[in-house]
């Protein structure tokens, strides 16, 4: 069940402000709130979480435990570089309707980002990988179905400042795990 709860709020978090997030919010404030948009974000977070909870169970069978730990500590301390990296995102003006753009670029930007590799670290860290993909599928979900109901409004948000300190966090939080594994602390 931690991996379920870790890879949940580790998703759920890591998503505030991320590209799929800001591009849902912003397609759905630009085309309404259809629920043909939800429905496709939902089907992408569930496949790249699943994705990612299948190759990190199939790597998992390949470490020792320590190594097992430090990739956790590794995703945590990239993840909180990407979650701090500045970053400008161009929003079409004229955005498309075509589900199958946005699934794939849905699926684009989950699939490379910082959510889905702490997925993938965790699937192989914990006795459970299955747990951990859920975990990051409806994380995933929920921080989708926040930037479908914020709409426009969600750029007003502080999510910069939101996004520096969690990744300080997950950083701090990853040389700490690391450290340990390598017993220097």
């Amino acid at each position: 069940m931690s991996a379920f709860l870790f890879a949940f709020a580790a998703v759920a978090l890591t998503s505030l402000g991320s590209r799929d997030q800001l591009l849902v919010a912003h397609l759905a404030g630009r085309l309404g709130k259809a629920l043909g948009l939800l429905a496709t974000g939902l089907l992408v977070s569930v496949l790249t979480a699943g994705l990612m909870a299948w190759a990190g169970s199939t790597i998992s069978a390949m470490l020792p435990p320590a190594a097992k730990s430090m990739l956790v500590a590794i995703a945590l301390v990239v993840a909180g570089v990407e979650l701090a990296w500045p970053r400008q995102m161009r929003l079409a003006a004229e955005p498309t309707r075509s589900l199958g753009a946005i699934w794939l670029v849905l699926f684009g930007y989950q699939i490379t980002d910082a959510a889905r590799f702490l997925v993938f670290a965790l699937a192989a860290g914990f006795a459970f990988p299955p747990l951990a993909g859920a975990g990051g599928a409806l994380g995933g979900a929920a921080a989708l179905v926040l930037g479908w109901v914020a709409g426009d409004q969600l750029a007003g948000w502080p999510l910069r400042t939101v996004r520096i300190a969690l990744g300080a966090l997950l950083l701090l939080t990853g040389l700490f795990i690391g450290l340990s594994v390598r017993e220097l602390i």
